[in-house]
């Protein structure tokens, strides 16, 4: 018995040294974005699908694609555009003949979707219409075709970019599809320096190469261990509190109920407590801690809040928003935080 305990905590081990390696790895061709990629593998360990927004030629394609290199996984991009059809994404039924009888019948060819990790590229470029294609996909892991259910791979994962929706040519993402994606993550500008070594890299004759670190069965089992660390009853409650308060009719925070249409549901507090602990284990911690809360908040809440007209006229953000409830909801006393 002592021997497997000692085996299982080896093998914890060195997943944990993988996972610091594929940062380490995507580092290779990406400069900086720390961040946002720690809040990709957040996503990623939590079991959860992303969607990263920022202006065009921040490299958020490059990112996803880097870190789908570092992983043993099957990987997949769509390029969304006003004429791509449902079909492009989950597949169609194609007429085939039997050679030996001759009969004809329909077979379901599988489309991109079919993979470990489908990148969704400019995903507000398309009409809703094939952006809903994608629903039963991230919600289900399956796609229904034809009245028969296709299962997807495990695991499955949908990494999604988008432009910001001021940009002419897009279409903003229904609320029941962003709902869908645990995380929406903002890519912001580099810093001088940053920029100044993206140049330099980008530039010359040089080439990095990508090695692939974890394996399909490492991100399972870091998938079981995030679910398995610890959280306490009183961060769970203030959890709570915080969902609840992004909704006007149960907050107490001022800006909820002047800026606010409707708040988040009951899946943003899964969404919290299961980044929360990603964050934690990635970390190298096995409780999860407030701060670990806050750094998940933005990400988790800012596309399952909807502000009001109001908000709009006075340029208040949902992340302004997020802001306000941090600073709103009493945070818990107990050291177990």
């Amino acid at each position: 018995m002592m021997q497997d305990e000692a085996l299982s905590q080896d093998v914890v081990v060195q997943t944990l040294d993988k996972l610091k390696q594929v940062s380490a790895e995507v580092g290779k061709v990406i400069v900086g974005q720390e961040t946002v990629m720690k809040q990709l593998l957040v996503s990623i360990l939590a079991g959860g699908h992303c969607l990263l927004e920022g202006v065009p030629g921040l490299a958020k394609t490059l990112m996803v694609s880097a870190l789908s290199e570092s992983l043993e996984l099957d990987f997949n991009r769509v390029q969304f555009t006003p004429d791509l059809m449902p079909s492009d994404i989950i597949g169609t039924e194609i007429l085939e003949t039997d050679h030996d009888s001759g009969d004809r019948f329909f077979k379901f060819q599988q489309g991109p979707v079919f993979t470990n990790i489908l990148l969704a590229d400019e995903i507000n470029r398309t009409p809703p219409k094939t952006q809903a294609a994608l629903l039963e996909a991230m919600q289900e892991r399956k796609v229904s075709y034809g009245g028969k259910s296709f299962e997807l791979p495990k695991p499955f994962f949908v990494l999604a970019t988008q432009n910001p929706v001021e940009q002419s040519g897009t279409y903003p993402l229904p609320e029941a599809q962003l709902d869908r994606f645990l995380m929406f993550v903002r890519v912001g500008y580099p810093s001088e320096e940053q920029e100044m070594e993206i140049l330099k890299r980008t530039t010359g004759t040089a080439k990095a190469k990508v090695n692939a670190v974890l394996s399909g069965e490492d991100i399972v089992h870091l998938q079981s261990m995030v679910r398995a660390v610890e959280i306490s009853d009183t961060l769970l409650e203030y959890i709570t509190r915080l969902v609840r308060f992004t909704r006007p009719s149960d907050s107490e925070s001022r800006a909820v109920k002047e800026f606010v249409r409707w708040g988040a549901g009951p899946r943003a507090g899964q969404a919290l407590v299961l980044c929360a602990k990603a964050n934690a284990l990635i970390d190298g911690r096995f409780a999860a801690t407030l701060n670990d809360v806050k750094s998940v908040a933005h990400a988790v809440l800012r596309h399952r809040i909807l502000v009001n007209f109001q908000a709009e006229a006075q340029n208040m953000s949902t992340d302004q928003v997020v802001d306000a409830l941090l600073n709103d909801v009493a945070e818990p006393s107990s050291p177990l935080n």
